[in-house]
């Protein structure tokens, strides 16, 4: 949305105020009384699946949906009303049979699969499995008061619970012992719940859809309460079965209230969006000049699927045929804000509008109003064109899972932004939302760090979108030059060879409700580290990746929970037996944590493609095999674009693996006949594998012997054939077919090799280098790099440093013997150029070894520290290379105050009126890190709010030396005195100074290091 934050707060602002007037008069009138419990029982009847159960007045109904689904409302008087209606939950085949007994001091009420016990004195409820196992018991029946109902139920001493949809900074470990609402907020930070949903599932195998549109708290204590702002009960319980009843029951609540859609294939791609005609920020510009930024990314060989042009408040566009035609022949689609409405969206779409964007202006009382927008654009984009519809909306509600993605963004791009979204989009597929994401680094503020380290991950997400024309910086992937643009490059090309296997979870979700981003626990429900906070940080991509984002300014992550079996790392191939907790993961800038579970079979397409429409009928189809035991992976195809796979024009192939569950073995890859036909399906196709052994095989069989190559020139020259390549991840069979009929089956054999692993299991040895290595620009020195050997000797041991170019090093000698569990230090003499850019530096070590009889590599890549001349005279610290300069609102300035979220839109540095022509401007949190090489004594500043915030503002200021505080502020305000400073830093090698916010708001933080100065010699 392009609007300013101060407009969204405005309009947040307006709409909390009007719901606080509603909820004062309320109680201004009178004092509330007690709540009501429903009564003994006083009537029953039975009509078919339907019961009801009178209490005096109120009564309840129970409908059973099917053998799983039942449905308890209740009225306190009588009257039954559907707010709803037919708006979330569809129809509904045919009802169970069901049965009834009276128990005597109960009525039981049966499916083949629940039974619910409805206890006479009072009315309380309790269900079960058929089996007798208990879902869940209400401790007290039914309450409620004036404008609220509350159920109350019995919580297990195990028991966990997730759901309540979009959760930010939450939702994918319990919600055990914790208060989660359900409604609009406006708050898409940390904390708020944009698109939270009235549903929420539990470990005991059951789950609750209530059926409203009214706000919902729901206090998961003992005993758990959930409460809906409305004097009426209405609610659906699912349950579920043995290991993956969470799954049966996100299954079983989306067959209710409707399956994910399923987005054209663009619509997986990256999308871009900004105001290119009446830009408040970016001055006059036309709809046109979109084709400009597309071509950026086509220049950059960058993934983009597709581009909003309007994306503003009063932006307006022009020439939408002409820039619709523009930008498919860029191989992206056009898309539109809709700020207003959908009027001319029959119009647009035939115009080659592709996407829509709803905003919070339009959809912004939520609810009802949020899921008719996105039905209505949905809907408006199918009835005018043959192409899917394709929504992104900020708020929604049940039942929007169906029509669109959902988006939470308009947030500022730092660390602290990439670390609550981690666990937000993975927590929200457990309500079923499979397609939630943010902006790519924010719309405000960010840097080239936040940003790269953000796509990375964000590329295991199935969606996702960048959102230019706010920050000091456009946010497109090549916008801030190198290393940044490469690595961007390789995370989009990335997910775009990743597009066959996200794509086919994407229609795996059509008929399961589960989406690709997902937490640990859906997987492994009975481990409890993933149902903690343990796991937070990280989430499952599909089964097979684990992903571990870096939010922090750091080379290293720690703390990476690895569940039971076995994971690969997907750089390097190192393999590790889960459950585990890594530490100390080696992460430079280039590198996102990334682990492929054994088992794993992954459809992708190979050759780099920038987008989906380069592929042809013909093209190759490669699969990425981690043998380990007997697996398989489904592949789902289709032309991509239309709607003809709902009238079944669509192909299925499967993959099935057979190889040892450990240890040396032949290794087999069947590829199914693929079945079902579309427009554009291949009818013949060549097929490459990349098949993680750890062990090259006597023989590759394909219906007779395939040719072996001993290089990697001779195999890429060749058609098909095969090659073990050593250096590749811990050794990889690499193969190729020539084209083979789609409808048809083959089976490729691998004769006499390993599962992953290799043969002998963990007689590789492997790589570290120690932390915090530094080098100085210009200046020889050594880099550390620590081999450890297997569980078997490693002989003729050679190490070798990848540098980048202009790097000089002189290569360490050999190692004769590296005794089997032991490590050895090897030191390698390195000198950067004088003209090496401050910072990290990424190298890549590399060991080649003899261990257990066969030729091994092992990789590690790192990053090392490229310090700049440290001062050699008294320095402004304003005048220094800057390491580090994270900040909460745009850049920290240099001689200007923090300003707004541009890179020199800040003013004269003043405090308490004093201006000073020195100093950094600042926004908490903030944290400007500086190389002094032990050479300076003293830090002096004058530190404060800087005075264009007028008396408000909440902050504190640290310094630190190598790792250790050398000194705090107390809490200062807008109102406080200018406080001076003056630390010891003698012997300092590192030095970052800090502001942090201390109330919570960062409302008005821009803290000033006014005359900021080190005492050098």
């Amino acid at each position: 949305m392009q609007s300013t934050l101060r407009m969204k707060t405005a309009f947040a602002g307006a709409m909390l105020g009007l719901l606080a007037t509603f909820a004062g008069s309320g109680s201004a009138q009178s004092a509330e009384p007690a709540p009501t419990t429903v009564g003994d029982v006083t009537g029953f009847a039975a009509e078919g699946s339907v019961y009801r159960l009178s209490a005096g007045p109120a009564e309840a109904r129970v409908s059973f949906v099917t053998p799983e689904t039942f449905r308890i409302e209740l009225s306190p008087d009588g009257k039954f009303t559907d707010p709803t209606g037919q708006d979330v939950v569809l129809p509904q085949g045919p009802p169970p049979a069901t049965r009834w007994y009276d128990r005597g001091d109960r009525y039981e009420l049966t499916s083949a699969k629940v039974t619910l016990r409805a206890y006479k004195a009072p009315l309380r409820f309790a269900a079960f499995r058929a089996d007798g196992t208990p879902l869940w018991s209400e401790t007290q029946g039914l309450t409620w008061d004036q404008d609220r109902t509350t159920q109350s139920l019995a919580r297990g001493a195990g028991e966990q619970f997730y759901g309540a949809g979009m959760q930010n900074g939450r939702g994918n470990t319990s919600h055990r012992g914790k208060t989660v609402e359900v409604g609009v907020d406006y708050n898409w930070n940390d904390g708020g719940h944009p698109n939270s949903v009235p549903f929420y599932l539990s470990s005991a195998g059951y789950g609750v859809y209530r059926n409203t549109y009214a706000p919902n708290t729901y206090v998961f204590g003992e005993p758990v309460t959930t409460t809906a702002r409305e004097r009426r009960f209405d609610a659906y319980y699912f349950a579920g079965d043995g290991s993956d009843a969470a799954k049966d029951v996100i299954g079983r609540y989306t067959s209710l209230t409707g399956k994910p859609f399923l987005p054209p294939v663009y619509g997986l791609e990256i999308g871009d969006a900004d105001c290119y005609l009446h830009n408040a920020n970016r001055g006059e510009r036309h709809t046109l000049d979109a084709l400009k930024i597309a071509d950026g990314y086509v220049a950059n060989d960058m993934p983009n699927g597709w581009m909003l042009v309007n994306d503003g408040y009063g932006c307006g566009y022009e020439n939408l045929a002409e820039t619709a035609q523009g930008l498919q022949q860029r191989k992206m689609q056009l898309g539109l804000w809709t700020e207003d409405g959908i009027d001319r969206l029959g119009e647009q779409v035939k115009a080659g509008q592709r996407v829509a964007k709803l905003d919070v202006a339009w959809v912004g009382e939520g609810y009802k109003f949020a899921l008719d927008g996105c039905k209505d654009a949905y809907a408006g984009i199918e009835a005018n064109s043959g192409a899917r519809g394709f929504t992104w909306a900020p708020e929604s509600w049940s039942g929007a899972q169906r029509c669109g993605v959902q988006w939470s963004g308009d947030q500022s791009g730092s660390w602290e932004y990439i670390r609550w979204q981690i666990p937000t989009y993975a927590g929200a597929s457990m309500s079923g939302l499979a397609y939630t994401t943010g902006d790519v680094d924010g719309i405000f503020g960010g840097s080239a760090k936040t940003y790269t380290r953000d796509l990375q991950w964000k590329t295991f997400l199935p969606v996702t979108m960048t959102m230019d024309g706010w920050a000091a910086n456009d946010k497109q992937p090549f916008r801030y030059g190198e290393p940044y643009t490469s690595i961007n490059r390789a995370s989009l090309k990335l997910h775009e060879a990743l597009l066959p296997y996200i794509y086919s979870h994407a229609h795996r979700a059509t008929t399961t409700g589960v989406g690709l981003a997902r937490p640990l626990v859906l997987e492994y429900p009975d481990d409890p580290k993933a149902a903690g906070d343990a796991a937070k940080y990280e989430f499952l991509s599909g089964e097979d990746f684990l992903v571990a984002p870096v939010y922090q300014d750091a080379v290293e992550r720690d703390g990476i929970y690895l569940p039971a079996g076995t994971w690969i790392d997907y750089w390097s191939g190192r393999t590790y037996e889960g459950p585990v907790t890594v530490d100390d993961y080696s992460a430079p800038l280039d590198t996102l944590p990334l682990f492929v579970r054994a088992g794993a079979t992954v459809p992708m397409w190979p050759g780099g493609i920038r987008s989906y429409a380069d592929r042809t009928a013909g093209s190759p189809l490669a699969w990425d095999v981690y043998p380990q035991g007997t697996s398989s992976f489904t592949l789902y195809e289709d032309d991509g674009v239309t709607r003809e796979h709902r009238a079944g024009r669509y192909a299925t192939q499967r993959a099935d693996v057979v190889a040892p569950r450990r240890g040396a073995g032949d290794v087999t890859v069947r590829i199914g006949a693929s079945q079902g036909t579309f427009a554009g399906k291949s009818a013949a196709r060549p097929y490459q594998f990349t098949v993680h052994t750890g062990d090259a095989p006597s023989a590759v069989e394909l219906g007779g012997t395939l040719p072996r190559f001993t290089s990697r020139a001779a195999y890429e020259a060749a058609s098909q054939g095969w090659w073990y390549d050593r250096d590749d991840r811990g050794g990889v069979v690499k193969v190729k077919t020539a084209a083979l009929r789609t409808d048809r089956a083959f089976t490729l054999e691998l004769k006499d090799t390993s599962a992953v692993g290799g043969a002998v299991p963990g007689a590789a040895a492997r790589l570290a280098a120690p932390a915090g290595q530094e080098l100085g620009a210009g200046t020889p020195g050594t880099v550390a790099v620590d081999v450890t050997a297997g569980d078997r000797d490693a002989t003729g041991v050679e190490v070798s440093l990848d540098v980048p170019a202009g790097w000089q090093v002189t290569p360490a000698a050999p190692i004769a013997r590296v005794p089997a569990g032991t490590t050895r230090r090897v030191e390698v003499a390195v000198t950067p150029p004088g003209s090496a850019t401050p910072g990290e530096a990424t190298l890549t070590a590399t060991v080649r070894h003899r261990s257990a009889g066969q030729d091994r590599t092992a990789v590690q890549r790192f990053a090392v520290g490229v310090m700049p001349q440290p001062p050699s005279a008294d320095a402004w610290a304003s005048d220094l290379v800057w390491l580090r300069s994270t900040n909460g609102w745009g850049p920290p300035e240099r001689d200007r105050s923090n300003g707004e979220s541009g890179a020199t839109d800040g003013h004269p540095l003043t405090l308490a009126g004093r201006t000073y022509e020195k100093g950094v401007g600042a926004h908490a949190d903030s944290d400007i890190e500086v190389y002094l090489g032990g050479r300076c004594t003293a830090f002096t500043a004058d530190v404060g709010i800087d005075d264009e915030i007028d008396g408000y503002g909440d902050v504190a200021f640290s310094v630190e030396a190598d790792g250790k505080v050398l000194w705090t502020s107390p809490r200062l305000t807008g109102a406080s005195a200018t406080l001076p400073v003056d630390v010891d830093v003698t012997g300092a090698r590192h030095v970052r100074l800090r502001i942090t916010d201390t109330n919570g708001s960062k409302s008005g933080d821009h803290g000033d290091w006014a005359a900021a100065r080190f005492a050098c010699a």
